[in-house]
């Protein structure tokens, strides 16, 4: 090969590696820039994932370093260990009802708490053939008694049957002019028509499966063990055929009686319900919930079936308030018309939590924990101003909590340049702004609330419960549900007991021309002073255990 044609070919290999290195290059280039935009993506899914397993394998709390001391936490499956003392000695009965008592600040219960359990006196006595005397033999006289110690007795219930008769009179002088006139005495109407429920009856099943959460199945095999077969679908049927005669009728005029403020609280949750018109076994409906503000006269939990979450929804139900309404961000209450809507700050505190890194040790003076730090300051101010008036709350509020708020926002607009967006963070921080508007709205009233935790925790036994059952079997019984929880949950905020109160509406509202005078439906409002006497917390309930 000659010189000119090994030159020709260097050349050429030269021309092709230069040709490969170029190629080489732009590719580096491209996986240059495609890495830079999968970096935050990378980012963003490492977020979720965390996001994702502290929510399923994690502690349910928002508690975190930055927001609560170590030793105020406690473990549930750890409470035993944690809590446990060996020194700690166990108080004598009526120190314990006494320290319940305290806990509530009430004064003068001591005495009636301890009145309101019957007392049964034992006497441990000697056997006639040990009291003779170990030292000469002589038989021992009693002479008297020591008092030792009380013991709490459970005693499981009982049932018997309460036969009705009816007495009747005739007028003997009427019967010797041949007018015969007889009278019969005036009897109850039955809570269930053509049934053997009493009262007491049908309101201990509501309350087993309302507030204890016990699925009929397993009240049917308690039933069962008490000696008497009722079936879950006899059960059923008590709940839905009292609730459409008697509480869904009382619901609605406390319905009716809510709008009537000027401070509401919503929030809905899911719910699977068979047999829907239209619509198959797996779609999703929604029970929504709707409370008065926690600084109302009256205490008042509304629970509304509806077959989606739709906006349609609360403006119904919502028709003639005007006011403040809190809730989350979801914007299908955009549509209630007339209201103001204040947001909640434990949901804003929620997604900065959330966007908290998984290792501890590396959250401390992280945005995320800035940002917890804001909203704590303002949780904090709000317990310092429970007791004020209205007036006194909305002051202090300007005052002390404005100008956090104030300070918190123009750190969002700051850092908000500064985050990935589509981090946890960066949604965190963009929600917030976002909704500014109406996370302000509540300094406007000393009646709003900095969250919507009143409704989230009056909602909270409605989706333990549907833990149990998972699903309505029909409409009708999901709006036997709706009813019973709101009579319910209406009168645990008024601090009533759920059983006694049920029980009292069974016994009254049965025969009351509730149609032709709503108005009678007053009288049994849970604020009611005779219901209070009646139902109150700590009265007997003699007609279960009898």
């Amino acid at each position: 090969m000659t010189d000119a044609n090994r030159n020709v070919r260097l050349k050429k290999e030269n021309e092709q590696l230069m040709a490969d290195n170029e190629r080489l290059i732009q590719e580096n280039k491209a996986l240059q820039k495609e890495l830079k935009k999968l970096g935050p993506e990378l980012m963003r899914l490492s977020d979720q994932i965390a996001t994702l397993t502290r929510k399923l394998y994690g502690r349910q709390t928002e508690r975190t370093e930055a927001v609560i001391d170590k030793d105020q936490v406690t473990f549930l499956f750890d409470e035993a260990e944690t809590e446990g003392d060996p020194k700690a000695k166990e108080p004598a009965l009526d120190e314990a009802i006494a320290g319940y008592t305290r806990r509530k600040k009430q004064k003068g219960r001591r005495e009636a708490d301890l009145s309101a359990f019957p007392h049964q006196k034992v006497i441990h006595q000697l056997a006639d053939s040990d009291r003779f005397c170990n030292r000469c033999g002589t038989l021992m006289q009693r002479i008297g008694e020591t008092f030792v110690r009380s013991e709490l007795v459970y005693v499981p219930p009982r049932l018997y049957v309460k036969d009705h008769y009816q007495e009747s009179y005739e007028c003997l002088a009427c019967r010797k002019l041949e007018r015969p006139h007889i009278e019969k005495a005036p009897l109850p109407d039955p809570v269930i028509s053509h049934s053997f429920a009493a009262p007491s009856t049908v309101a201990w099943a509501m309350y087993q499966k309302y507030v204890n959460a016990m699925p009929l199945y397993r009240q049917e095999k308690e039933w069962e063990a008490l000696g008497i077969p009722i079936s879950r679908a006899t059960l059923a049927n008590w709940m839905i055929l009292t609730a459409r005669d008697h509480l869904i009728p009382l619901k609605d005029r406390m319905a009716r009686t809510m709008k009537q403020e000027e401070v509401l609280h919503a929030d809905e949750t899911p719910v699977q319900v068979m047999g829907e018109d239209g619509r198959s076994n797996t779609a999703t409906s929604y029970m929504w919930l709707y409370a008065t503000g926690e600084h109302s006269d009256h205490p008042i939990r509304i629970f509304d079936y509806r077959p989606g979450r739709g906006g349609k929804y609360p403006r119904a139900f919502l028709k003639g308030f005007k006011g403040y309404l809190h809730t989350d961000a979801y914007a299908g209450y955009d549509q209630v018309p007339d209201i103001t809507r204040c947001l909640c700050f434990a949901h804003l505190r929620r997604n900065f939590i959330d966007a908290l890194p998984k290792d501890k040790a590396k959250r401390k003076g992280t945005l995320s924990e800035q940002a917890i730090t804001y909203c704590n300051a303002l949780f904090a101010a709000e317990r310092e101003m429970k007791e004020l008036s209205d007036e006194e709350r909305r002051r202090k509020r300007l005052e002390q909590e404005k100008p956090i708020l104030e300070e918190f926002w123009g750190w969002l607009e700051k850092t908000e340049p500064t985050v990935l967006p589509k981090s946890a963070l960066g949604q965190a921080v963009s929600y917030a702004l976002k909704h500014k508007e109406g996370f302000m709205a509540y300094l406007e009233d000393g009646r709003c609330s900095l969250s919507n935790n009143l409704a989230e925790n009056a909602i909270r036994p409605f989706t333990i419960g549907r833990k149990n059952w998972l699903f309505s079997a029909s409409p009708k019984g999901a709006e036997a549900s709706a009813a019973i929880y709101s009579i319910i949950e209406t009168a645990k905020a008024n601090g009533l007991d759920p059983y006694l109160y049920l029980e009292y509406l069974f016994e009254h509202l049965p025969g009351l021309p509730i149609n032709r005078r709503p108005e009678l439906l007053d009288r049994l409002m849970p604020w009611m002073p005779k219901i209070q006497e009646a139902c109150g917390k700590g009265k007997s309930r003699n007609s279960i255990c009898e």
